[in-house]
């Protein structure tokens, strides 16, 4: 038997948004990876953002994310684009507020398609918009006692 586009797990689930959160506590990769669990999806894709010890050549110490308050909603937005962009059989996104810690987790998407690639392009998408366009700001403090606002 060849196999056809035209079974329903080729295609995007009726409603693909699973987990969107914005939280002041940690996250977890294990809850956003069962939340996009889907028996017609080949590929799932996972990204994790993480904070780190340094930026731009400079060390940090302290890190911390405020959000204003209709991030919620937009990060809904850009759920329901890549959802409509893409074969979607899942997708999930929380991010972190608050003050975080070098190595803590930030951010956690994930997206499940029928196949790998397509799992890679919308996980993708969804990370690089909600950097881009979700009212979410990082303010860094350095060793050398300067501090920077990023995405304000």
């Amino acid at each position: 038997m060849g196999r056809t586009n035209d079974h329903p797990g080729e295609q995007a689930a009726d409603d693909p948004i699973r987990l969107l959160a914005i939280r002041d506590t940690p996250l977890s990769v294990d809850e956003v990876f069962r939340a996009v669990g889907d028996a017609a999806a080949g590929g799932t894709a996972l990204f994790v953002g993480t904070v780190r010890d340094h930026d731009g050549g400079a060390d940090v110490d302290a890190l911390g994310y405020s959000c204003h308050p209709t991030a919620e909603a937009e990060m809904r937005r850009i759920a329901e684009k890549v959802a409509a962009e893409y074969p979607v059989r899942a997708l999930a996104a929380v991010h972190r507020v608050g003050d975080l810690e070098v190595g803590d987790l930030a951010v956690v998407v994930a997206v499940s398609c029928p196949h790998r690639g397509e799992a890679f392009e919308a996980c993708r998408k969804l990370i690089d918009d909600l950097k881009h366009e979700v009212p979410i700001w990082k303010h860094q403090q350095f060793s050398d006692g300067t501090e920077e606002w990023v995405g304000a």
